[in-house]
């Protein structure tokens, strides 16, 4: 008799110096927010108890409540250093291109 098969989901948090990816197995009703805790990812890193998570699924935006399916990869953002239409105001306004650019 063949061990029945297990669903697996994923929990994912990037910092610039470090990531970490953890699988879990899928337990029914396991929700988005449910699957951080159960991971360990919080006591693993302590700065992220400090603020509310925002969570996604593959690059979408996902409710903590957000119920999880087989394969899941719920992630954990860090918040913006600098709002992106900010800084393309300040780039504008200096007159100036950022990055590089060919002159052919």
């Amino acid at each position: 008799m063949a061990a029945p098969e297990v669903d697996w989901i994923e929990v994912a948090y990037a910092r610039p110096d470090r990531q970490r990816v953890i699988r879990l197995a899928l337990a029914p009703g396991l929700s988005a927010i449910a699957a951080v805790q159960a991971s360990g990812i919080l006591q693993e890193f302590p700065e992220l108890g400090a603020t509310r998570l925002e969570l996604g699924i593959y690059g979408r935006r996902a409710a903590h409540e957000q119920p999880l399916r087989p394969g899941d990869r719920v992630e954990i953002y860090r918040p913006l250093q600098a709002d992106p239409r900010e800084m393309r105001r300040r780039r504008a306004a200096g007159g100036g291109r950022s990055g590089p650019h060919r002159s052919d």
